[in-house]
C-alpha cells in the first residue's frame, strides 16, 4: 500500500518536532550534569584537591 505525499510530510514533520523535543529534553540533562559536575570541583578545590583538565 503507497502511503501519499500528506501523510509521508506528516510522517517527517511530526519526527522533527519529536526529535527537537527529545534534544531539548537532552540539553537539559547535559546542564545538569555540569553543574554537578562544577559543584564538585569547587568543593575539591575548597579541599586543596586540584583537577586537571583532558587534552
Amino acid at each position: 500500500m503507497d502511503i501519499n505525499k500528506h501523510e509521508k510530510i506528516g510522517f517527517h514533520k511530526g519526527s522533527i518536532s519529536t526529535l527537537l523535543k527529545e534534544r531539548e529534553e537532552m540539553v537539559k540533562i547535559i546542564q545538569i550534569i555540569d553543574n554537578l559536575i562544577s559543584a564538585h570541583s569547587e568543593e575539591l578545590k575548597k579541599l586543596g584537591v586540584e583537577l586537571k583538565k583532558k587534552k
